[in-house]
């Protein structure tokens, strides 16, 4: 045998055994890897919500490949910011399927975010998994939301107001973009419908991270001086949420007077904030980290080790983060491929465990069934769940109570294969492919 070979063999081998000690099976390491997208801002308004779910990703690539990876391969991910910029979303996706070759995608946390993408990912037939509560009224072949629709969040939270609490006037308070004011259109109908009068619904917009929050709050407590009791329902999202609570209590305005119900603050939202003057304020999730069950004790532990920090928080985007990734991962041993066409047909009917008790399930329409909590902010910045459904909601990708989306279904199994089926006159007005 000559030098050479000797030295190629002796390489060889040492390469093997370095590939053990890493917990990497060697033949999946010859195997070129499953790409993983992960498009979420890291910078700009959004990244104190988007930074954490990159994380989360990171772990659950993490996890699978010292699991021994997946299809004989192991995973990578490929981490992009499109920084709060929304048509900077498109170009991302695009580059992350053209350019990266990516075989699935998780991310996008606002709705125009998600908008911006869509016709990417339709057009180079790519699969996104969206984390994130958002607004309905829309259901696509490539897209899994794993998120709360508006009769998983948004409509329970007002039940939960009106019939709990006793609010008799409504605050409808937004950044202005789509989820926010599609949401209240669906708000302001199902509260008409509820004979609430239209002058009993105060609806204000503020930009993305506006600041400036000293006229509007004055504003609120105005409107909730009338002799009836109100609350608020904010869709305020990202780091504007910082000065408005805190103006909330520069002013007073406790949770006794005008409870505030939150869709999109969070655990970690709430990590950068003084929560003194905030307690008995509420957020309406689909899941809370104060939850305790065995299955997000175990979540939370391998979360702290792997950011090595105890007091990195959870939150609910995170878990729908980790249940679509978990499905992601079963649909494609179910495929045995990471063909968009066949996962996206093998994750309908897919169960995995949530965190808070029970199964999620995907639905025909690409939403899941989850319970709804109200959770009411605590001093140490977590949530006392004070209501909790019985039952699992499936998620309504078309809403009932507006008169456009009444008679609308998605349903992506045949023959119907449908985003947007309408059950009077029988046709198909969307994606149909």
């Amino acid at each position: 045998m000559t030098m050479l070979k000797k030295f190629k063999r002796a390489a060889t081998g040492a390469a093997l055994i370095g590939a053990a000690l890493l917990g990497i099976n060697p033949a999946s390491a010859a195997e070129p890897p499953i790409k993983v997208g992960v498009l979420h801002s890291l910078s700009g308004t959004m990244a104190i919500s988007e930074t954490t779910l990159k994380d989360t990703v990171l772990m659950m690539v993490a996890e699978q490949n010292a699991a021994g990876g997946l299809l004989g391969r192991q995973l990578e991910a490929v981490v992009v910011d499109p920084m709060s910029n929304w048509p900077l979303f498109a170009e991302k996706a695009r580059e992350l399927i053209s350019k990266d070759k990516v075989d699935v995608i998780f991310g996008c946390w606002t709705s125009v975010s998600r908008k911006s993408v869509l016709p990417v990912i339709e057009e180079l037939n790519g699969l996104l998994f969206y984390p994130v509560q958002y607004e309905g009224e829309e259901s696509s072949k490539n897209v899994f939301y794993t998120g709360a629709a508006p009769n998983q969040q948004a409509i329970p939270a007002v039940d939960y107001l009106m019939n709990d609490l006793g609010v008799e006037r409504w605050v409808l308070a937004g950044t202005d973009y789509v989820y926010p004011r599609t949401t209240n259109k669906i708000l302001e109908a199902y509260l008409k419908a509820k004979g609430v009068k239209e002058e009993d619904i105060m609806i204000n917009y503020t930009p993305f991270g506006h600041s400036d929050w000293q006229s509007i709050v004055a504003e609120i407590k105005t409107f909730g001086g009338k002799g009836k009791k109100t609350g608020v329902v904010s869709t305020i999202n990202g780091d504007a949420n910082i000065p408005f609570y805190k103006e909330l209590g520069n002013q007073g305005m406790s949770a006794e007077d005008i409870p505030v119900v939150a869709f999109s603050v969070g655990e970690e939202e709430l990590s950068g904030m003084d929560t003194s003057a905030l307690v008995g304020h509420l957020a309406a999730w689909n899941y809370f980290q104060s939850v305790e069950d065995p299955k997000n004790a175990e979540f939370i532990a391998r979360w702290h080790t792997f950011t090595g920090d105890d007091k990195r928080v959870t939150n609910d985007p995170m878990e729908a983060t980790y249940i679509g990734f978990r499905m992601w991962v079963e649909a494609v041993k179910k495929a045995g491929t990471t063909d968009p066409d066949a996962v996206g047909a093998a994750m309908i009917g897919l169960s995995v465990n949530n965190l808070t008790g029970g199964m999620a399930v995907m639905g025909s329409n690409h939403h899941l069934s989850k319970p709804v909590l109200i959770g009411e902010i605590q001093e140490d910045g977590q949530f006392l769940v004070v209501s909790e459904t019985e039952e699992l909601i499936p998620g309504d990708a078309w809403s009932d109570f507006l008169p456009g989306s009444k008679d609308t279904i998605a349903d992506w199994t045949p023959p119907i294969s449908c985003g947007n089926f309408n059950t009077v006159t029988k046709t198909c007005s969307g994606q149909n492919f």
